[in-house]
């Protein structure tokens, strides 16, 4: 061809399946230093976003709730069996695994992961952006997403709860699914369900981007392949999880047993008003990405990709499930609000990346020094209890701590004396859940013969009744009341809660051997 007309030719169009990026790219003599440039600025602002977690013993009851069921599975427990939960194995069995490495006695290794799990998400995050729009979008969304990451209470936020080991998981199944790696997208889908059940929320957008992909120059033939390795990789480990638990114990306990729990009967204005004050809260911390999503709608520039629209609107449906609206639930919406802002700014040419940016420091220092100053709720109350504990009971003792604070059995290093660790399982109560749809009627069904059986056979050694006029208290209860009334008495009281020994004899009083574990 002359060299006139190869001048005059149109340039050949990027393959179909590739997204050209918005805005400058950095030139190819740098991309070799975007890794090193950026890895460790992430891991920077991951450790100190999560620094506030280090300084308590533990934030909040779900970490009590997994430390003491991970110290139940160590010392023989089954899980779903003569330990239960609501939730799915991965979790507890992460704690128990950290527990056998480091001992029981301390959740800093949790919280060191924690820190990973945010830092591993960052960089997913940042790994997408850069793929869809340059470098500069790589590194805002690795950046945003951890400066928003703290964008609720730190109760929320701080814990190395279930949601922060969840949405890694879920980002993960993106970056798979956008590469079409179907089979990895399916198993990281699975990963997240098998961590929180809402995690299987992002399995609209995976298979969204499946389906778009018969588009991009992809035969029936590879597309029905695709679909297969996604479908065995969600399958695969969810059913090996199900044989190690049991199918219809991990079905009853992370689905079908927990219908009076996932109802607003009863709630709606209570439930109503959390998901209003939460939502709020996190709009606040993530001003820095609502801007530019707002301001390019208004512009009405280029929409964003459809997946990330569907994988937000999928991520809203699992906070609302259930209908309690708990501040860390809404955990999840913050990558696929990550990648929006980062598109947003994408498409206005980076105009709004320095006002987002520094709207989001500006919002991070906020809710950074509200958890530097803060400390976790009730924690002096359930160290004063655990305390009163171990001071009345042998180490091996069997107790019975009947209130919402699961932690208190981890703080008194005592077994719990039952599977039960908490009293919303036997009664429906949750917090910002009023007394209506609250007592034996409520709780997981079948749970009460059980609980009582228990009781009969292994009688606590010390009961401690923490409801302190919350409606789960055994005035309400009939079965508790009478197993009191029958054979415990009154011994004392701690911040509040009161302690019944058996009938008769005073509870076992070993010598002191320290304040309970996490105490100062």
């Amino acid at each position: 061809m002359p060299v006139a007309q190869r001048a005059a030719a149109p340039a050949a169009a990027p393959a179909p399946h590739v997204r050209a990026p918005h805005g400058p790219v950095a030139p190819p003599g740098n991309r070799d230093a975007f890794w090193p440039r950026l890895l460790p600025l992430l891991a920077a602002l991951a450790a100190v976003t999560r620094l506030p977690s280090f300084l308590h013993p533990l934030w909040n009851p779900d970490e009590g709730f997994l430390a003491t069921e991970a110290r139940m599975l160590a010392h023989g427990a089954v899980l779903y069996g003569t330990v239960v939960d609501r939730k799915p194995p991965v979790l507890p069995w992460l704690y128990e695994l950290c527990f056998a490495l480091f001992g029981d006695r301390t959740l800093l290794p949790l919280k060191a992961l924690a820190v990973l799990a945010q830092l591993l998400t960052a960089v997913l995050l940042a790994s997408l952006a850069r793929r869809r729009w340059g470098e500069r979008a790589g590194r805002a969304a690795g950046a945003l997403y951890l400066l928003a990451s703290i964008a609720l209470a730190p109760e929320d936020t701080q814990a190395a709860a279930f949601e922060v080991f969840m949405v890694p998981w879920t980002v993960a199944a993106m970056w798979c699914a956008d590469r079409r790696r179907w089979g990895a997208a399916g198993l990281a889908v699975a990963a997240a369900m098998l961590t929180k059940q809402t995690g299987g929320a992002v399995l609209a957008p995976v298979l969204l981007l499946l389906w778009t992909a018969r588009h991009r120059a992809v035969g029936a033939t590879a597309l029905a392949l695709g679909a297969t390795a996604l479908a065995l990789g969600v399958l695969l480990p969810t059913a090996a999880v199900a044989c190690a638990t049991g199918p219809a114990r991990l079905l009853f306990w992370s689905v079908t047993g927990s219908g009076t729990y996932a109802s607003a009967a009863g709630a709606v204005a209570l439930a109503a008003g959390q998901a209003v004050s939460n939502a709020s809260t996190l709009a606040v911390g993530c001003a820095g990405l609502l801007l530019p999503v707002a301001r390019r709608l208004l512009d009405r520039c280029r929409a964003a990709p459809p997946e990330l629209w569907l994988w937000l609107a999928a991520s809203a449906v699992a906070v609302a499930t259930g209908f309690h609206f708990f501040g860390h639930y809404y955990l999840q919406l913050i990558p696929p609000l990550t990648l929006l802002g980062t598109s947003a700014l994408a498409a206005l040419d980076g105009r709004l990346l320095g006002t987002s940016l520094a709207l989001s420091a500006l919002s991070c220092a906020f809710f950074l020094a509200w958890g530097l100053a803060d400390q976790p709720p009730d924690l002096p109350h359930t160290l004063k209890v655990a305390r009163a504990v171990r001071e009345r009971t042998a180490p091996t003792a069997r107790v019975l701590c009947w209130g919402m604070h699961p932690e208190t059995y981890w703080l008194a290093d005592r077994p719990p004396a039952g599977r039960f660790l908490t009293a919303g399982l036997l009664t429906n109560y949750s917090g910002g859940r009023g007394p209506s749809h609250v007592g034996e009627a409520y709780g997981v069904p079948g749970s009460w013969p059980v609980f009582r059986r228990e009781l009969t056979r292994r009688p606590p050694a010390l009961i401690v009744d923490d409801s302190r006029g919350k409606p789960y208290g055994p005035a309400r209860l009939p079965s508790l009341r009478a197993v009191l009334d029958r054979g415990y008495e009154r011994v004392g009281t701690a911040d509040g809660a009161v302690l019944y020994a058996p009938a008769g004899a005073a509870a076992d009083v070993p010598p002191a051997t320290g304040g309970p574990r996490g105490a100062p």
